[in-house]
């Protein structure tokens, strides 16, 4: 493991500080003598925004962090990295371990990211109008955002779903609803990329269907389905069945995926919820590998062979403000995981070993106050993104805080990718600020961070014993805590919100009725009366034998003995509902109460 760069320790003057913990050359030591100290006396340090008194240390000192509270010395130099860092062991080549460069050797002169934008709104209908606008304007592939309900296994006519129809996302309840989604919209051509945990299975089981119906060839399919179980009980919340049969379920998928659809994710191990959920940058990186790793082991339990399920692991992450934070993020991302992959679980693939994941701007970096400012937080952060090397890239539309996008500002938010991809020329080389000091060193911080975090969960058991006892939960809160109180005292400045504020107008938004909710409930009235209603008893009964049944390994090449992905598609082609599915599998798994976090 690498050694730990050198942690800068508080000093009682401006030169014992650039002196702190390192062996600066003859020149920095007389630059911060006689350049640095006479101008620190006429012009003291003071955080930008920050009012007087505040982000100073206990000599007067100005305190500099980072948005995850890291702290920033003044200047980098070589003195800042570990007596061993040559680019060969810490930085190496694009497309070769460590991979710190990125996993292809052309970086984005090959293939640019995937252009997405999260879009689902209403009716299946009008999402799949906005699908084709956004297709029609550039756009390189689709990620779906489906409504509450759907998120939680209810159809829209259960009393659970009263109110929020169509409100967060998509409405879909059944394979009519999914053909709609995607009329017009050639499945072989088109990658999809889906937003759902719980119900995973069954949303998948439902594409694949429609695919399976316009002709595609499930082995030419590509996309990816969410599926993080995780994070919902860490971050997001949405979870419905007990941690051990929702991770049955997504091990299930792996195994179906590999023998049925070998271009196609079947997981996308998530660390934006946890970041949103107030995260420092450190916590999202640690707690999303380490999920990552949890997968991995119970795959392994299973007797699936990581070099066959491993290449389709995904990852996404959050692409929060501090610029260089995030960039050294991604970067540490790649190095944990090929180690890991290769040392922990014996990968012998190079394709195991690297991490390919998608991005997304923060939503809650972006406030409502003055809304049209989120442009520009938008682009700085998918600019990071790309210079991190993510695969594919969503950009937040700027009035996210207020409601759904609207036509215009998700068309922004796709222009701003653009404007990126073909006016920056940050696509034109590989990894352009590698080799910076002070990226390397706080990659590194990332890289050493994450481990030691992996250290204390291992400690535990895995995330999943760590998940009950409410440790990844307790430090989140935590952070999240501290964040907050920075921001209210002003040591953390967010542009028109604790400072530069203005009276304004609220801006025009998309408004979702209780229209869409009637509209689901009377297609659901006459689907019931029209499908086979015997034929749906018969295939949620063997579901639920199935889901009974204690899973076997797929080392047989027969994946339909107690693994429910085929009795679930067998499900969905007889027209049973989402909620009809996922009510089957209540039945035999109970549902999950998060126990109090004190």
């Amino acid at each position: 493991m690498p050694k730990q760069p050198s942690k800068p320790q508080v000093a009682e003057s401006p030169v014992a500080d650039v002196l702190a913990n390192r062996r600066p050359p003859e020149a920095e030591k007389n630059w911060a003598e006689n350049t640095l100290a006479p101008t620190l006396e006429k012009a003291p340090e003071r955080p930008i925004g920050a009012p007087t008194g505040v982000n100073v240390d206990e000599h007067g000192h100005a305190r500099f962090t980072t948005i995850s509270g890291v702290p920033i010395r003044r200047l980098y130099t070589q003195a800042d990295l570990p007596e061993d860092w040559s680019e060969e062991n810490y930085l190496g080549y694009p497309g070769q371990p460590p991979f710190t460069r990125g996993i292809h050797a052309t970086g984005y002169r090959g293939k640019l990211f995937t252009m997405r934008q999260f879009s689902g709104f209403a009716s299946p209908e009008e999402t799949n109008r906005r699908y084709k606008y956004l297709l029609e304007h550039g756009g390189s592939g689709l990620s779906v955002a489906f409504d509450l309900p759907t998120l939680m296994g209810y159809d829209s006519d259960h009393p659970a779903s009263e109110g929020e129809v169509g409100k967060c996302g998509v409405a879909i309840d059944s394979l009519e609803d999914m053909e709609i989604l995607f009329n017009g919209i050639d499945l072989e051509k088109t990658t999809v990329s889906m937003t759902i945990n719980s119900p995973a299975s069954v949303l998948w089981a439902m594409y694949l269907v429609v695919a399976e119906k316009q002709g595609a060839d499930w082995k030419k399919i590509s996309g990816t389905i969410q599926n993080d179980i995780l994070k919902e009980y860490i971050a997001q919340k949405e979870y419905i069945y007990p941690p051990a049969p929702s991770m049955r379920l997504v091990i299930d998928t792996f195994e179906f995926g590999s023998k049925f659809t070998p271009r196609f994710n079947t997981i996308s191990i998530s660390g934006y919820h946890i970041r949103e959920a107030g995260s420092t940058a450190l916590q999202e990186l640690a707690f999303t590998l380490y999920d990552g790793v949890e997968y991995v082991e119970w795959a392994q339990r299973r007797g699936l062979d990581v070099d066959e399920f491993g290449p389709r692991l995904s990852f996404f992450f959050n692409a929060h403000n501090d610029f260089f934070e995030e960039i050294a993020k991604y970067r540490a991302a790649r190095k944990v995981w090929g180690q890991v992959m290769k040392t922990r679980f014996g990968a012998k693939s190079q394709r195991t070993w690297l991490m390919r994941f998608h991005t997304q701007t923060a939503g809650v970096s972006l406030p409502a106050q003055q809304p049209m400012n989120n442009i520009a937080r938008v682009a700085l952060q998918a600019l990071a993104a790309v210079l991190g090397g993510t695969q594919s890239l969503h950009t937040d539309s700027y009035d996210e805080a207020l409601a759904l996008p609207t036509e215009d500002a998700a068309r922004i938010a796709l222009r701003t990718q653009q404007i990126i991809a073909y006016e920056s020329g940050v696509t034109q080389t590989v990894d352009p600020l590698g080799g910076s000091y002070f990226l390397e060193d706080l990659t590194l911080q990332m890289e050493n961070g994450a481990f030691d975090y992996f250290g204390k969960l291992d400690a535990m058991g895995g995330m999943v014993k760590a998940i009950e006892r409410g440790y990844p939960q307790k430090e989140i809160a935590e952070s999240a805590y501290q964040y907050q109180r920075a921001v209210e005292a002003k040591e953390k400045i967010i542009v028109g919100v604790n400072e530069f504020s203005i009276e304004e107008e609220p801006p025009q938004i998309l408004y979702i009725d209780e229209t869409v909710a009637r509209q689901q409930t009377q297609k659901l009235k006459a689907l019931r009366g029209r499908r086979s209603n015997e034929e749906v008893r018969r295939a949620l009964d063997a579901l639920k034998k199935a889901a009974a049944g204690e899973p076997r390994s797929g080392s047989n090449g027969n994946v339909s003995s107690a693994n429910t992905m085929p009795f679930i598609v067998d499900a969905v082609r007889a027209y049973a509902t989402v909620g009809e599915i996922c009510d089957a599998l209540r039945q035999v798994y109970g549902t999950y109460t998060e126990a109090s976090i004190t």
